[in-house]
């Protein structure tokens, strides 16, 4: 008895690697999010949480890394505790970081694109130290630019006000964005060797 069975497309290798690249990611922005350390004077938590946008545009390029930050955000929204501090939920958003939580998914698709020149993944070894420092650079600048009028308009302040409430962040920021770019490079050394 002959039995009749249909091919079935597979799904490409990169397409499998991107997927599991983005879960990862997410994953790792949600670890990162819980080494935090509130500031109660300011109601917003210093946090780790940053890097993961700034790994996932680095590596992932910008439509995956968007993805990875868009799958962290849909997780958190839906109430995986994988905000900051283990805050959960949609409302989350409506808070006075949750600007910056959207900053992260835009940040990056920006990452992304700077770093890779377009939207085809480049390989992370062929990427510059100094086109990796703009990239970053340009993401951070896309978290704050989102972030800062989002917690005017939550908290009903002037958007200097904003400003001078993450101040204190600016520095361990522009930090980040060097830590980012040195583990990304030590990780490419790494794999040639």
């Amino acid at each position: 008895m002959a039995e009749e069975y249909e091919s079935v497309e597979l799904v490409a290798d990169d397409t499998v690697r991107n997927l599991a690249g983005a879960a990862v990611l997410a994953a790792l922005t949600a670890a990162l999010a819980q080494l935090s350390i509130p500031i109660p004077s300011v109601g917003v938590p210093f946090s780790l949480q940053p890097f993961g946008p700034f790994f996932a545009g680095l590596l992932l390029g910008p439509l995956w890394g968007g993805f990875a930050m868009a799958l962290y955000l849909v997780a958190g929204a839906a109430g995986a505790p994988v905000f900051s501090n283990g805050a959960a939920g949609i409302g989350y958003f409506g808070g006075r970081t949750g600007g910056f939580l959207v900053g992260f998914a835009l940040s990056a698709v920006v990452v992304g694109a700077v770093a890779h020149r377009g939207v085809e993944p480049r390989a992370v070894a062929d990427l510059s130290v100094p086109v990796e420092l703009t990239a970053v650079a340009a993401g951070l600048v896309v978290v704050y630019a989102v972030g800062l009028p989002w917690m005017a308009e939550v908290l009903d302040i002037s958007l200097g006000a904003a400003a001078g409430i993450m101040a204190p962040f600016a520095v361990p920021d522009v930090v980040k964005v060097f830590v980012t770019v040195a583990v990304v490079e030590s990780g490419v050394v790494a794999l040639r060797e």
